[in-house]
This record gives structure tokens, C-alpha cells and sequence, in this order.
């Protein structure tokens, strides 16, 4: 099992994908700890001051002015984080929760909180041991952090609510750290603060979810070829002369990805001579590259977002370097919020133009000489017509998800709080939406399938018949009608796992 060392640096995107998906081990480095405690002594000496500080000696939000006596602000932080682990419904992911916990200890070794290192390194025993606290589906807004999922986390840092152990039992917290050997934190001034102002929970998914998009979409590009070579498509609109007149890197990519996966087709090279009526495809066809590189564009400036986030430290207030505690306004997810709602405007956009590419193959005015519905015995049998229903339905959910959560504002905090992010919410709509991406790419890459099968005796192209040869190990070819959500459920899985896309690779090399 690897291990991420947490540095007073930023983390990179594998690092988290490294811990929260696969279960990677942390440390806080040598320098990261003496940060931590070289920043703790400035707010163990702003205790005694009579000057108020907020979240040392006051209130929270609307309740800042109140000043809280010494003796009781042990029990102001433990308030804090017993009130604000208010969320509601479903348990969010195991991985997401993982990434939400990394992302603010990596803060925390930022020295910027002020907490204590006991405090920290009780986030990395946590992590380390597999104790993930159970986070609930409601209760952020995306502004002053993600503070219902991140008050769950620190209530269990306390030995209190629930847990899912490594194993994923569910456990009351207490007995989950006893059994670990975690010794429960007592929060002492601020730390309770830091624990949950933070915008980590909308941070980890968007890292998960760049992750995941980066390998879809180049699996979109090989459905694409698959349906163009299928349809008895051109590859010539993919030249690279032609696509250079227009400069957008992600459409060059996804261009020479389409050239890569149909060279050497024998289905293509069979209607390019001059008895070829067809002037040119349809625009699902034809545009692959401008659709899917639009979406690679869009990434790319979501991973240079994520990547500034990775290394920012988000708190309220801050220690600063040169040792002032000041407030401000870094808890805000606008920045990540936005690109959230961007990218699952661009899924639902590759998702649409891969439906309209299957939907091809179904039309027998459209498909070229293919069975209607590429049923063995159209009117007995339906084929892939109910496919493309789920298909289309997935689509119409995932434009439904495109909404932008973060033009969406609801005041909180008696006002204090008066404009928010709803990053949150940009998160959990684009998990979803990445996974309707998976399962439209996967019924198009099935329905392909079929029909260059449904081509022979011509080949398809070394790339294309790789991934069908894969397919094939748990889907069967053509023929009559069978029980067809399993066979869907195993192409999902086919493209989820990667496996779809390197065996493509195994012939074509690394695709962009």
C-alpha cells in the first residue's frame, strides 16, 4: 500500500485519488508539523487577550459579537461541531468523504488553522486506519466551507456519531477509534473552527471527478469511431490540415484519437473509392471531435482550477505568515462551483451526441444496410430498441443535472452569510452526471458493437475489433433477442474499469 507524504505544499490530484479511492496511507511531514506548531502558538496566545477574536474567543457567524469567557470555550468548539453535523439523507460515498478528510488535514499542515498537531494527526490516524465517517447527501451550501460534511467528519474525530469501519460496518464513532487505538480529541480554541470552514467536500469530488472524465472522454472518441466505422462513416474529416483551421487543442486531440482507433479499417477503406455517393455524415458524426474536444477544454481549465485549490489553504480566520489571525473570505466555493456546473454542462453534451450517434444505428433510413433496430428478425425481434430508450432517458437526466447549481443563492446566518456558493450541491449533481456519462458511452460502444459484427465478412479496424474481442468475453455477438440488462450492465462496467479504452491502447498506444 503507498503512502502520501502532507507537506506544508499542495497535494496533487493522484495523491487524493491515491488515498481516497484506494485506500493510500498519509504522514505529515517533518516541515509540516513544525508548522503546525509554530502557528498554534500564535492562537494559544491570543487565549488571554481581551481583544476579541473571532473563533478563538467569540461567537460563530451572526453570533460573532458575543465574547465567549475562558472557561468556556472547550465547550463553544464542541457546540460548534455538535450543531453544524445537521445533514440529512443518504450517505455519501466512502471515497468522496476520504478525499473531504485528506483535503482539509492538507490544510491544517498548512499551518494557516491554528489547530494543534494532535488534532491533525488525529485526521491522519483516521485515514489511515479506514474509519470514514458517515457524511449525509444535505447540509451544505458551499460557503463558510462545506460545514455540515465536515463537521460529521470532526464530530467523529471526537468519538462521537457514526462511523464505517474498514471493513464498512457501521460503528458508533467511540468504539470504532477504541478499536483503531485512536485516542478521541478534546477541541481546544479555534480548532473546532478549522475543522469544518473549508471547501473540501466540493474539492475531492471535482478532483474524482476530472479523474474519471479524463478517461471518458477519450472512450467517448472510441465509441465515436466505432459508430462512425459502423455507420460507414469518413475518417477524412478527421485530417489534421482540416482540423488545425479551427486551433482548439482538446478538438485536435479528440480528432487524432478517431484517426488512431479507425486506421487500417477495412469497413472504411471499402466505400472510399468514387462509387461513394455520400457527400458527407451526419453532424453526430462528422462533429465528433468539435462536441468531445469542447468537453476537453473545459477539463483542462477544471483541472487548473482544482489544481490552485490544491494548494490554497482555506480557513476563517487564518494565521497568516507573518503571524496575524485575520478573517476573509477564501471559504467561498464560487471558484469551484463554477467549474462543477461547467463540466456537467459539457457532459450532457457529449452524452447527448453519443445517443444521437446510436440512434443511427437503429433507423433503418439511417444505418446503411443494417436489420431495423439491428434485431436478428426485426418484428420478432426488438434488438437494441429499448437500449437506446435507456440511453435517451440518461440524456435527458443529465441535461436536467446541467442546471447550474451555483446561480442559485439562498441566505443563511440571519443574513450574515448572504451569499453562497451551492458548490455542494454543483458536486453531487456532477457525480451523477459522470456516472450517466459511463452508462451512455457504454450502451454506445454495445450497440456498435453489434452492428460491425453485423458488418462482416468486412473487418473493422485492429483498435475496434480489439475492443469488441473485449466486449465479447461477457457480452455475446448477434443473434436473437436475450435478457439485455445484464449485457448493458456489463458494458458499463467494461468502460468503467478502463478496460475498454486499453484495449484499444493495446493497439493504438496512449490516446490523448
Amino acid at each position: 500500500m503507498s503512502t502520501v507524504v502532507i507537506d506544508v505544499g499542495a497535494l496533487s490530484a493522484d495523491d487524493v485519488v491515491a488515498v481516497a479511492r484506494h485506500s493510500a496511507t498519509v504522514t505529515l511531514s517533518h516541515a509540516a508539523q513544525e508548522e503546525i506548531t509554530r502557528s498554534r502558538k500564535v492562537i494559544e496566545a491570543l487565549a488571554d487577550d481581551v481583544t476579541p477574536h473571532y473563533g478563538v474567543s467569540t461567537g460563530f457567524g451572526a453570533l460573532a459579537t458575543r465574547h465567549i469567557p475562558t472557561e468556556l470555550r472547550a465547550q463553544l468548539q464542541r457546540s460548534l461541531v455538535r450543531s453544524h453535523a445537521a445533514g440529512s439523507g443518504p450517505e455519501v460515498e466512502r471515497e468522496v468523504i476520504r478525499a473531504l478528510m485528506l483535503l482539509r488535514l492538507s490544510t491544517l499542515a498548512t499551518g494557516r488553522t491554528g489547530v494543534r498537531l494532535e488534532t491533525a494527526e488525529a485526521y491522519a490516524a483516521l485515514l489511515n486506519a479506514g474509519i470514514t465517517p458517515v457524511v449525509r447527501e444535505y447540509g451544505s451550501l458551499g460557503c463558510s466551507g462545506d460545514l455540515a460534511p465536515l463537521a460529521h467528519c470532526a464530530l467523529a474525530v471526537m468519538g462521537e456519531g457514526e462511523v464505517r469501519d474498514a471493513d464498512g460496518e457501521l460503528r458508533p464513532a467511540a468504539e470504532a477509534l477504541a478499536a483503531a487505538g485512536i485516542a478521541p480529541v478534546t477541541l481546544h480554541e479555534k480548532e473546532g473552527l478549522a475543522l469544518i470552514n473549508g471547501t473540501d467536500g466540493m474539492l475531492g469530488t471535482l478532483v474524482l471527478a476530472c479523474h474519471d472524465l479524463r478517461r471518458l472522454l477519450a472512450t467517448a472518441d472510441l465509441g465515436a469511431a466505432m459508430s462512425v466505422e459502423g455507420q460507414l462513416g469518413t475518417d477524412a474529416v478527421f485530417a489534421a490540415d482540416l482540423q488545425a483551421l479551427r486551433p482548439h487543442p482538446g478538438q485536435a486531440d479528440s480528432a487524432a484519437n478517431l484517426r488512431a482507433v479507425l486506421a487500417d479499417s477495412a469497413i472504411v477503406a471499402s466505400h472510399r473509392g468514387p462509387e461513394c455517393t455520400r457527400v458527407q455524415d451526419a453532424y453526430s458524426l462528422r462533429c465528433s471531435p468539435q462536441v468531445h474536444g469542447t468537453a476537453r477544454d473545459t477539463l483542462g481549465h477544471a483541472e487548473l482550477v482544482a489544481s490552485r485549490e490544491l494548494a490554497a489553504a482555506v480557513d476563517n480566520p487564518v494565521v497568516t505568515l507573518d503571524g496575524r489571525v485575520e478573517s476573509n473570505g477564501n471559504f467561498h466555493g464560487a471558484p469551484v462551483a463554477a467549474v462543477l456546473d461547467f463540466l456537467a454542462i459539457t457532459v450532457a453534451d457529449v452524452a447527448s451526441i453519443a445517443e444521437r450517434r446510436t440512434d443511427r444505428f437503429l433507423d433503418v433510413a439511417r444505418n446503411h444496410g443494417l436489420n431495423a433496430f439491428l434485431a436478428d428478425d426485426p418484428g420478432v425481434d426488438s434488438g437494441h430498441m429499448i437500449a437506446q430508450y435507456t440511453q435517451a432517458a440518461i440524456v435527458s437526466e443529465l441535461k436536467r443535472l446541467a442546471a447550474p447549481a451555483s446561480v442559485d443563492s439562498i441566505p443563511s446566518s440571519a443574513m450574515q452569510e448572504d451569499h453562497v456558493s451551492m458548490g455542494w450541491a454543483a458536486a453531487r449533481k456532477l457525480r451523477k452526471a459522470i456516472d450517466g456519462l459511463t452508462r451512455v458511452i457504454a450502451i454506445e460502444i454495445l450497440t456498435a458493437a453489434r452492428a460491425l459484427d453485423l458488418r462482416a465478412p468486412l473487418t473493422p479496424a485492429p483498435a475496434t475489433a480489439a475492443v469488441v474481442s473485449g466486449l465479447r468475453a461477457d457480452v455475446p455477438g448477434p443473434g436473437t433477442d436475450r435478457y439485455l440488462a445484464p449485457e448493458i450492465e456489463a458494458a458499463v462496467q467494461y468502460v468503467a474499469s478502463g478496460e475498454a479504452l486499453r484495449a484499444a491502447e493495446s493497439v493504438t498506444g496512449r490516446l490523448r
